[in-house]
């Protein structure tokens, strides 16, 4: 397969993809990376590290180009390649594009991959790496743009398939990354499970854990989890109830980044609240497009104290919409009072454990890859 990979400036794609292809060599399936930034700065001996957003847009396009015929070149016998790059730029020219069309054609591109990762995060690497006064607001803006013009990248290429792909805090999205590349017909999970309303139930929160990590662990898993900027507000909005002007947040960095550093990141309380909205709105956005590109939904619905199930509104939507979109509906039923018709007659099937579920799709061959794409 041969896959692009964007993603806003700030994300740190670089070592997040080496890391997939690591471990695609460890499985003995060769990943070869083409970074575009690197081949330009190769072009472009003369400036200075971290400087080449400041070029004339006429000579970034000339070395885009120049990087761009090289990888042509290189990747012609190559068979799963990844290219980093960004669909989008808005810099001190304003927004611009960061690809040239009919060399994306000549490359025949299978799939178009836009990475996202929490915004403060995103944010506090934009400052550590560049000079530049970006508010958080700034950056959902910029996310928002990165991600519709790497689908309309994919739209204009027949065949190819675009995902949004949460870059995580953890190895496993590498895994994610490798699997959609290297072994495309495998299952494709929505894991579907409730995040605020339990974020103080540790026990209820290790159990969705295993859960998500046994999907990740058997399937191509679009986790929702793997971006909890609702967190992040729920947080802001405690903050100011609380008086506080600022919070400060551990540093997510994957690989332990240099970008985000060992340091406690510090984010404006008002910033914050300001993009509360943002916030709801790319949920929203984003969840029902991660459940859009996969093959299946899969549901886990605890047992809360008091013996209440934890069906929150978000998940029953996700479930109706995977529902109304011929998914196939999986639930995992904890609690001991029995679902309701809203879940029974939309759901193919309910299972009373995780082991459960599992257990039924080995037996059924939903481990196995399928083929797709012709090949």
């Amino acid at each position: 397969m041969r896959a692009i990979v964007t993603g806003q400036i700030g994300m740190d794609k670089k070592p997040f993809i080496n890391a997939a292809a690591a471990f695609g060599g460890e499985q003995g399936e060769p990943l070869h990376v083409f970074h575009v930034g690197d081949l330009m700065y190769k072009e472009a001996p003369d400036v200075r590290p971290g400087k080449i957003l400041d070029l004339p847009i006429s000579r970034l396009n000339s070395l885009r180009r120049a990087a761009f015929k090289d990888i042509l070149a290189d990747s012609r016998e190559m068979d799963n390649i990844v290219v980093n790059t960004h669909a989008t730029f808005r810099w001190r020219h304003g927004l611009f594009s960061a690809f040239d069309y009919d060399q994306i054609e000549q490359l025949k591109p299978d799939l178009f991959i836009c990475l996202v990762d929490n915004i403060e995060v995103v944010n506090h690497r934009l400052h550590a790496e560049h000079d530049i006064d970006a508010t958080l607001k700034d950056c959902m803006v910029w996310r928002e743009e990165e991600i519709l013009a790497t689908e309309l990248m994919s739209r204009a290429i027949p065949g190819s398939r675009f995902y949004i792909l949460s870059r995580g805090r953890h190895a496993m999205t590498t895994r994610t990354l490798f699997r959609l590349v290297c072994r495309p017909g495998m299952r494709k999970v929505y894991p579907s499970f409730p995040m605020s309303h339990v974020v103080d139930m540790p026990d209820v929160l290790a159990e969705i854990d295993a859960f998500r990590a046994e999907l990740a662990e058997h399937f191509i898993t679009f986790d929702p989890g793997d971006v909890d900027e609702k967190l992040l507000l729920d947080r802001a909005i405690a903050a100011a109830k609380d008086g506080k002007d600022w919070l400060d947040l551990a540093p997510h960095s994957f690989g332990g980044s240099k970008s985000a550093g060992a340091e406690p990141i510090r984010v404006r309380v008002r910033e914050v609240l300001d993009i509360a909205g943002d916030i709801d709105g790319q949920i929203y956005m984003r969840d029902f497009k991660l459940v859009d590109q996969s093959d299946m939904i899969v549901s886990y619905i605890p047992e809360l104290p008091g013996g209440i199930p934890g069906l929150s509104s978000g998940v029953e939507r996700e479930l109706h919409h995977a529902f109304e979109h011929t998914k196939e509906v999986f639930v995992v039923w904890k609690p001991r009072k029995a679902p309701s018709p809203f879940i029974t007659e939309t759901a193919t099937r309910i299972f009373r454990s995780t082991q459960e579920a599992l257990s039924y799709f080995e037996e059924n061959g939903y481990f196995s890859e399928r083929n797709l794409f012709g090949q």
